[in-house]
């Protein structure tokens, strides 16, 4: 059907009412959004402002007292009305026991390593082809006590002194402690080479055993080095396998003088039996 053209004006006055009502509904509605965030905002200053002024009104955290008499009573008298158990103890002991012996088996093979790297100890070949030195209850051992601070030349001739008398050369401990075992490896190395200027676990070393031993200077009331003393059976028993009554010289010398000097002035004090043997060895050879 035709339309004309009276009709066409009729058409387009609606929608133009229709556009201009609409456009002030929507020019309305921002001003309420805006409304809308400044709320919120005020909301969330207030819920800040009440949180902060009850953090300021709690109190700092009280820790209960250490020092109160009455609960160290109560806590010693808790230990001592526990019920004792006989079978976690002895567990605990074995437990313990246990663990020292395999602290002790690993420093061992360690420290043993070590040695044989830098020459200080024989391979397992060669261990087997050396005899053993064997000491007797009976005899006695020269122990010449020294400290790692004296002079590599003067340890170095003390060696080769105690080598002929099957000496043993005792330390109070070991430079930089027991711990690092690299200085003590390294300081016996250079006293016991034969030659000093060679490297490496070929060297030749001299037969003279290194003790680190406190208790034996502590039984013999060692406070100024080199000192010598005749001590019966074996010396260079592990200190840690010993105790306060193991067997020890009767006699103590001091004085920076050579062995042979030392062994008679060991004698007149009284010892002259047992120096006998060792001077007649540094005598022979």
């Amino acid at each position: 059907m035709r339309i004309s053209k009276p009709s066409i004006p009729s058409l387009v006055l609606p929608a133009l009412l229709c556009s201009a009502v609409s456009a002030p509904a929507q020019d309305g509605a921002r001003p309420s959004i805006a409304d809308e965030g400044a709320a919120s905002l005020d909301r969330l200053e207030d819920a800040i402002a009440r949180s902060q002024g009850e953090a300021a009104r709690l109190s700092d955290p009280q820790l209960p007292r250490m020092d109160a008499p009455e609960d160290h009573r109560r806590a010693f008298e808790a230990l001592r009305n526990r019920a004792p158990s006989p079978a976690m103890e002895q567990r605990a002991r074995a437990a313990q026991a246990r663990g020292e012996a395999s602290l002790a088996a690993e420093r061992e093979r360690q420290a043993k390593a070590l040695r044989q790297a830098l020459g200080l100890e024989p391979g397992e070949e060669q261990a087997i082809a050396r005899p053993a030195r064997n000491f007797t209850a009976k005899g006695w051992v020269p122990v010449l006590f020294v400290s790692s601070s004296m002079p590599i030349s003067t340890l170095r001739n003390y060696a080769a002194q105690l080598e002929r008398v099957n000496g043993v050369m005792a330390f109070r401990g070991a430079p930089g402690g027991l711990r690092k075992m690299e200085p003590m490896a390294r300081l016996t190395a250079q006293i016991l080479r034969l030659d000093p200027g060679c490297e490496g676990p070929g060297c030749r070393m001299r037969a003279v055993q290194l003790i680190i031993d406190p208790i034996v200077f502590r039984q013999h009331s060692i406070a100024q080095v080199p000192a010598l003393a005749m001590i019966p059976g074996d010396p260079t028993q592990a200190y840690c396998e010993r105790d306060e009554d193991s067997p020890r010289a009767r006699h103590v010398v001091t004085g920076d003088s050579a062995l042979s000097g030392m062994f008679e002035a060991y004698a007149r004090l009284g010892g002259k039996e047992e120096v006998s043997h060792a001077q007649a060895l540094l005598v022979d050879r």
